[in-house]
């Protein structure tokens, strides 16, 4: 999907993707994300964008895989919720979200708990802890579902 700038970001605030995201994939205020929680953000609307270079580099070092792999063709996100951003100290949060998406005509929800450091100033992703039950798939002529792991999407 391209991203508009005029057009609502994707990552669910209201605010046009300019003014919202899109300040952090590029120009003067790129990779600086002011919180996890906006990092995060950037992060999904990267996904949905294919931003697969900001999705690198905003990835930590110690955790970044050799290469991330472009999204299956066909891939639909269809919506974030973010559940929680709780930081820590100055420099470490954790955010939990859930991310709806939808391929091969079925939606998935991806319920995740993302830890995030500060370091130079600068936000990084480092890993997540999954709940058991990861996602749940289901046949699109079921809609929304119910809850993932306890969470209504």
């Amino acid at each position: 999907m391209i991203l508009v700038p005029d057009s609502p970001c994707p990552c669910g605030r209201a605010l046009p993707y300019a003014r919202c995201c899109g300040r952090w994939h590029a120009g003067p205020e790129a990779l600086q994300a002011a919180t996890a929680e906006d990092l995060m953000r950037s992060r999904y609307s990267a996904f949905v964008g294919s931003l697969l270079d900001y999705l690198a580099a905003t990835w930590h070092p110690s955790t970044r895989p050799a290469v991330i792999e472009p999204m299956p063709a066909g891939l639909r996100w269809l919506g974030l919720d973010v559940r929680r951003h709780l930081p820590q100290d100055a420099d470490h949060a954790i955010v939990e979200f859930v991310a709806r998406s939808k391929l091969g005509g079925k939606a998935e929800w991806l319920h995740e708990t993302s830890r995030f450091v500060r370091e130079g100033g600068r936000w990084f992703y480092v890993d997540a802890e999954l709940p058991s039950e990861v996602r749940r798939s289901l046949p699109l002529s079921e809609g929304r579902g119910s809850a993932v792991d306890g969470v209504d999407p």
